[in-house]
């Protein structure tokens, strides 16, 4: 149906299964080169299809943090 340069440049997402099964629907993005999907897309789709890198720390680990840093701002450094 269409001409792709690299299949790669295919990208299918958002897919919803219809009840009883034999039919999806989705979405699908067709880029004229790997350049334009990866400047197109957002960073977590690419990371999906292994495009783009994922976050080093996890959402939680930040948070956790994040909360441990509240409690020491503001206190004085004990001179052991």
């Amino acid at each position: 149906m269409y001409k792709v340069p690299d299949p790669s440049c295919i990208l299918l997402y958002g897919f919803k299964v219809a009840f009883g099964g034999g039919r999806s629907t989705g979405f699908g993005m067709i880029y004229d080169s790997l350049a334009a999907a990866k400047k197109f897309e957002p960073k977590y789709r690419l990371t999906r299809f292994g495009m783009g890198k994922a976050k080093t720390t996890a959402r939680k680990q930040r948070k956790e943090r994040k909360n441990r840093m509240k409690k020491v701002r503001g206190v004085k450094k004990s001179k052991d």
